[in-house]
């Protein structure tokens, strides 16, 4: 890792996820492991949170997703019929967000409408401002929230986005939970090979060694 990627990821005290299902209690699963502040909120209130914020341990604490997004990292995995009401309200200028979202639609895992885009550009599209990186959507939950460590080496985690130090900073993050990164490059690209369903990776647990 470079010194770049050392500096940014440094500054990260805390991580906000709106989305408390399965794969958000996972990476805060991993958040907290490593010592990170977790603020975990959902649709429903922080009181519905009480008993998976005391499972996480002391780094992990309740909030509105209006809170959440305050944290130095913003990670969202909701519902996608339910995402935009999700991300609506909150100022997302200069602020580094985590998509970790599928465009599936249920019942049948049906792909959502994306007019002709990724699911990356629609999720860029409800985050005006923000500085997006696609990540931790591609393993399944009970995967992302197992030791990162098998078999000699290191998980890997995708990884696209079209800002830069936006991508420095969450590849830092990624190497700090244990996981080695892989840089797909931009939304555009990256996004459609990450996307669930439509892309080739989703699902696929690579360890990378060495």
């Amino acid at each position: 890792m470079n010194t770049t990627t050392n500096t940014a990821t440094s500054t990260v005290k805390s991580v906000g996820i709106i989305g408390a299902g399965a794969i958000g209690q996972a990476i805060a699963k991993q958040l907290v492991r490593a010592g990170i502040d977790v603020i975990l909120s959902n649709s429903r209130g922080p009181a519905s949170l009480a008993g998976a914020v005391d499972a996480l341990g002391p780094h992990a604490t309740a909030g509105t997703p209006q809170q959440a997004a305050q944290a130095d990292i913003v990670f969202v995995s909701v519902n996608w019929s339910r995402l935009e009401e999700a991300l609506a309200g909150i100022d997302w200028t200069g602020r580094i967000v985590i998509d970790a979202n599928n465009p599936v639609l249920l019942p049948g895992y049906r792909l959502a409408e994306l007019g002709g885009r990724n699911s990356s550009q629609v999720f860029a599209s409800l985050v005006p401002g923000a500085r997006v990186v696609k990540a931790f959507n591609t393993l399944l939950a009970a995967v992302l929230a197992s030791d990162p460590h098998e078999g000699g080496g290191r998980r890997v985690v995708f990884q696209s986005g079209d800002d830069r130090e936006a991508k420095a900073v969450v590849a830092g993050l990624i190497e700090r939970l244990g996981f080695a990164g892989i840089d797909l490059g931009s939304l555009e690209v990256g996004g459609a090979l990450q996307q669930f369903p439509g892309g080739v990776l989703p699902a696929v647990n690579l360890v990378k060694l060495g």
